[in-house]
């Protein structure tokens, strides 16, 4: 069966549908990682968004239980050159085409992925529908052109917890090493939901978090009725200024208690100390992005998935750069020491990804530490 991808500026491209027979609607993004399509379709940071994985064959291994970083696919619609359709793992539960399928998310294959890709570097990201079942042209240009704005819609209360939840599990034994595990107290987190994924959760109980997990609209004074030791604040989808109320609580817990911002939660920080967010052209998204942290000169491979970044020259006095994309320069992460606030634009937690960065979790827990003697 046909499918069809057109973008707001009349770009279409024809190719064969996979997954559900269906439309989806979203912001079309790229994605350059090889591996880790099922955490990808599943991050809640994708919500509102069609990923067009630059990586030619996707399906390889299937997917199964263990690596969704969510209930469901968050991700609208999923763009492929080619979709296997035979996947060999032995953990392989059922087909990327199944599993899509089931979960009611359309999918395209046999499309340059590279010509969609190129286009969005050069003209930038920009809104687009998948349908496998309008294909007249004009009519999905015109409803690419009517798709709601990420700047209009507030996503993270899309994807956010509905209510307090304790959060327990690690990740799956096979997958941890006693080099990451954590001797010692154990302190209670609670980790604002903008959206998390699983794994960073997981790390946060294995680095030896008692880990509460809250609504994005949770307010300062429920936080602090919980009695933490320690504050998470997620990564999650959308323009960091929609959710005016989630930057506003962290604003008032900022020196509370110590803090540590991933992703969305990287940006909320920053705009809860009164800095500036901008959009990136393009975004930062895939498995292999360079960042330098600058404490250390170290350079670490990076897992991300953002479209906004951090103005620097906008941080308020007291707070330092840690690290700095070498791709563009732009900031990937910053501290406030006086408020014991650390924050960083990529994901440490690598799933997928390298785990060059995993060691922030314990640098979190060391500064729980020493403010909790």
């Amino acid at each position: 069966m046909e499918s069809i991808l057109a973008l707001e500026d009349g770009r279409v491209f024809r190719g064969r549908a996979f997954g559900a027979q269906a439309e989806q609607s979203g912001e079309v993004v790229f994605n350059t990682s090889m591996t880790g399509y099922q955490e990808i379709l599943t991050d809640p940071s994708y919500r509102g968004q069609i990923v067009v994985m630059t990586y030619p064959e996707i399906g390889n291994y299937g997917t199964n239980s263990d690596d969704c970083e969510s209930d469901r696919p968050q991700a609208g619609g999923m763009v492929v050159r080619e979709v296997s359709q035979f996947p060999s793992s032995w953990r392989a539960n059922q087909s990327l085409h199944m599993y899509l399928s089931n979960m009611g998310v359309p999918g395209i294959s046999e499309v340059d992925t590279r010509a969609i890709t190129k286009h969005i570097r050069c003209a930038g990201t920009m809104r687009g529908v998948l349908s496998s079942v309008d294909r007249d042209v004009a009519s999905l240009v015109r409803k690419a052109r009517s798709t709601p704005m990420l700047k209009d819609v507030d996503l993270v209360a899309e994807v956010t917890s509905p209510s307090n939840r304790t959060w327990t599990a690690t990740r799956p034994k096979r997958w941890r090493t006693e080099a990451f595990a954590v001797d010692g107290p154990r302190y209670k987190c609670v980790a604002f939901d903008f959206g998390s994924k699983r794994n960073i959760l997981n790390l946060l109980v294995e680095v030896g978090f008692d880990v509460t997990v809250v609504p994005a609209s949770c307010t300062a004074d429920e936080v602090l009725e919980l009695a933490p030791d320690a504050i998470f604040l997620s990564n999650g989808p959308g323009d960091p200024e929609v959710p005016a109320y989630a930057i506003a609580t962290v604003g008032r817990l900022i020196g509370r208690k110590p803090m540590f911002g991933i992703c969305l939660g990287h940006q909320i920080a920053a705009l809860a100390l009164g800095a500036k967010t901008f959009k990136l052209k393009f975004g930062h998204r895939g498995a292999n992005h360079p960042v330098m942290d600058l404490s250390t000169r170290k350079v670490e491979i990076t897992s991300q998935n953002h479209g906004y970044a951090v103005d620097p020259d906008t941080l308020p006095q007291g707070s330092e750069v840690t690290h700095v994309n070498l791709n563009d320069r732009t900031c990937e992460g910053f501290v406030l020491a006086e408020s014991r606030l650390m924050a960083v634009q990529y994901h440490p937690e690598a799933s997928p990804g390298p785990h060059d960065s995993m060691g922030l979790f314990h640098r979190f827990r060391s500064m729980v530490a020493e403010a909790s003697r």
